[in-house]
């Protein structure tokens, strides 16, 4: 039943449903407090007040939803009316952040005999925002990264990530 034209459209739709799904780790939220004590042991100067993991998942948001850096932040702000005690960094923290986090790639667990079979995918990220209507006047193209994620496929680990800036000037 549900066959027409040899397709099985209501598992064909439940696939399509699946593909709208976002699981977002939000195991940063639970380990806050234990994440930022070893951030800031023994750190000299101003202490961090949001760990690596909860901005990593703010860098997720911003990347995936192509939320400008103040926008991100009014996310956390409208969140934070459902969580109790969220605090939403800047816009400013968050780009200082974001720029500065180390991605950590586990590459232990891949065998080198073992035949490799990877997938490789790129996206662009604008890097400004400001100034569209200027560009598309005076038709001046300004940068954005390109970010390249090579993913073995058998273990869904990423096993190589890679960038640069294009299109400025």
């Amino acid at each position: 039943m549900g066959y027409v034209d040899g397709r099985d459209w209501p598992r064909y739709n439940e696939a399509l449903v699946r593909r709208g799904e976002i699981f977002l780790g939000l195991d940063a939220m639970e380990e806050w407090e234990d994440e930022l004590e070893g951030m800031n042991q023994g750190k000299e100067g101003a202490r961090f007040r949001f760990p690596d993991g909860f901005i990593r998942l703010l860098g997720f948001i911003h990347v995936l939803f192509h939320l400008p850096y103040r926008q991100t932040e009014g996310f956390v702000d409208a969140l934070s009316r459902y969580m109790k005690g969220l605090r939403a960094p800047d816009y400013t923290t968050l780009n200082k952040r974001l720029n500065t986090l180390d991605v950590p790639l586990d590459l232990d667990d891949i065998e080198e005999e073992e035949p490799l079979t990877i997938a490789v995918d790129a996206s662009g990220v604008k890097v400004a925002n400001s100034g569209d209507w200027i560009r598309h006047v005076w038709r001046v193209r300004k940068g954005y990264l390109k970010i390249h994620i090579a993913v073995d496929v058998k273990s869904k680990q990423i096993v190589a990530i890679g960038g640069h800036l294009r299109g400025c000037g």
